[in-house]
């Protein structure tokens, strides 16, 4: 998913989603992503794929040093400035 895309995402679906956890997987072609859980206030969970710029972009925005810092943050508050 691009920043782009991120930022289109459903906001009453993403209301109040919290980053549960971050890892990097290989993509499909192989390239690097960031694989984000989320866990929604009604205790649904989903996880998004990041292409790598837009993970690199979302660590910068939310001023994370490890993916560690993603974890417990308002996913609205992360993207807000994509």
């Amino acid at each position: 998913m691009s920043a782009a895309a991120a930022r289109l995402a459903p906001a009453s679906a993403l209301d109040d989603a919290v980053v549960e956890g971050a890892e990097i997987v290989a993509g499909h072609d192989g390239a690097a992503e960031l694989l984000i859980r989320l866990t929604h206030g009604n205790g649904a969970t989903s996880t998004l794929s990041l292409d790598s710029e837009t993970g690199f972009d979302l660590m910068r925005a939310g001023a994370a040093g490890s993916l560690a810092d993603l974890v417990g943050r308002p996913w609205l508050a992360l993207i807000k400035d994509l």
